[in-house]
């Protein structure tokens, strides 16, 4: 039987390290087989298209329900491939491409690149072939993600959304060539170990950046640097069990900072305004390579990209949707449905798209069932009633406001805990640079 060598700190450390390139490939892998609520399974290289908003069916962490999602898993092992994209006469949409590691490296969309129809080629990381006039762009990993969305004010807009995703396309040059897909863990892996196993094949497969690979080197005692048979097939059982209480002790680690990070945080909201901005290497079309939205510590890159993973999959790099949450009321208490509280906007965030508030469970951020299916608030909600100042004041609670004013602007919370998520998309300079700020969650007295 293999030993294992490493320590519980060092297996906390493969943990944070390796948590992104798991959990992302793990959904990948939904997305290509089982599909994800509304959002069928399609294979790699083209698109499967939501038709209707998010709901609590889909069980992605803080998926959107402002939009129409269209996803599609590429894998460039078949060479280019070829992406079009209709004119869709000043929709806002993105097309927003993640690498294996997370890695936000290209956006194509309202904001990057207007919404006139075009024509983009999809290239490996090490492709030198002819790419004629296209606008190139080049793929960090040979698998990597487009998570596409498509605004919808109303159901009434669905057919014109329906036919600009069904514009979208994917066409590999060669339509002969089979996508190699990922790479399988070995089945004979114990479950206390598949971690570990699925963070040996796929950070082989998908090499980590450049500046990465000494930190993966670091962890070699973990195993995840052995190639071909998988050193935990024949694990000593008493590292097998001791494994158990490692990866459990890794998993609090990331729940812990996620929830008490150093992100800065005003009137009760986590200004996770830099969670996605641990890309420092990879900068194609719509991707600023801006030193503002570039983290230069390396321990707490490895760790914000764990958390950002964990806290919000495939999220947005904030010049193109910023993001704050909150778990707590004006008071610091953690909020819950117990409550009843109330969200006054004056003003409403500033932006060139739209903005909306959503209800999210704790600690899965589901979206979660409620009797009137609202589950964001935000500028484009039909019947909102303003104060007569012009102020927007949310209604959050469990249980129905009795006042017909409230009612018409009542965001449902679970019974339990819960946590909003403000998305500002296209956010104006205000929100980037702290000028704007979000009042606090206020609990109602009685």
């Amino acid at each position: 039987m293999t030993a294992l060598e490493a320590d519980r700190q060092t297996i906390i450390q493969a943990y944070l390290y390796g948590f992104p390139l798991v959990f992302n490939l793990d959904q990948v892998t939904r997305y290509t087989t089982t599909g994800v609520g509304s959002t069928p399974a399609a294979p790699f290289n083209a698109f499967s298209h939501a038709r209707t908003l998010a709901g609590p069916a889909d069980t992605f962490v803080t998926i959107n329900n402002d939009t129409l999602y269209s996803m599609a898993q590429v894998d460039l092992s078949v060479g280019p491939v070829e992406l079009r994209v209709p004119d869709t006469a000043g929709r806002y949409y993105v097309l927003q491409f993640v690498d294996a590691w997370t890695n936000n490296f290209a956006y194509v969309g309202h904001r990057a690149t207007g919404t006139r129809a075009g024509t983009f080629l999809l290239v490996p990381p090490s492709w030198d072939g002819e790419t004629g006039d296209a606008v190139v762009i080049r793929f960090p990993t040979t698998v990597a993600s487009i998570v596409g969305r498509w605004a919808v004010s109303g159901d009434d807009e669905l057919p014109a959304v329906h036919a600009l995703q069904d514009a979208t396309t994917l066409t590999p040059r060669d339509p002969d060539a089979v996508p190699a897909g990922l790479a399988r863990p070995d089945p004979g892996v114990p479950e206390s170990a598949l971690f570990l196993e699925k963070l040996r094949v796929w950070s082989q497969q998908f090499p980590p950046a450049p500046r990465d690979r000494p930190v993966q080197a670091s962890l070699a005692s973990t195993g995840i640097a052995v190639v071909g048979e998988s050193p935990y097939a024949s694990i000593a059982l008493s590292d097998a069990a001791r494994l158990v209480g490692d990866l459990e002790a890794a998993e609090l680690s990331l729940q812990s900072f996620l929830t008490h990070s150093a992100t800065p945080e005003v009137n009760g909201w986590m200004l996770t305004l830099h969670a996605f901005d641990y890309n420092l290497d990879y900068f194609e079309i719509g991707a600023l390579d801006d030193a503002r939205f570039q983290m230069t510590d390396p321990e707490a890159r490895i760790r914000e990209r764990a958390a950002a993973a964990l806290g919000g999959l495939w999220g947005n790099h904030a010049y193109e949707a910023a993001y704050i949450v909150s778990y707590v009321d004006d008071r610091g208490d953690q909020l819950t449905g117990e409550r009843t509280y109330t969200l006054r906007l004056d003003p409403e965030p500033p932006v060139s798209a739209f903005w909306s508030l959503t209800m999210y469970s704790v600690p899965d951020f589901y979206l979660v069932e409620n009797p009137i299916e609202r589950y964001s608030i935000g500028d484009r909600t039909p019947g909102l009633v303003r104060d007569e100042d012009g102020a927007l004041t949310i209604t959050i609670s469990h249980e129905r406001p009795a006042d017909e004013r409230a009612a018409a602007n009542w965001l449902p919370s679970p019974a339990g805990a819960f946590r909003p998520v403000m998305r500002m998309y296209e956010p104006a300079p205000a929100v980037l640079e702290g000028h704007y700020t979000v009042p606090a969650i206020t609990r109602s007295v009685g």
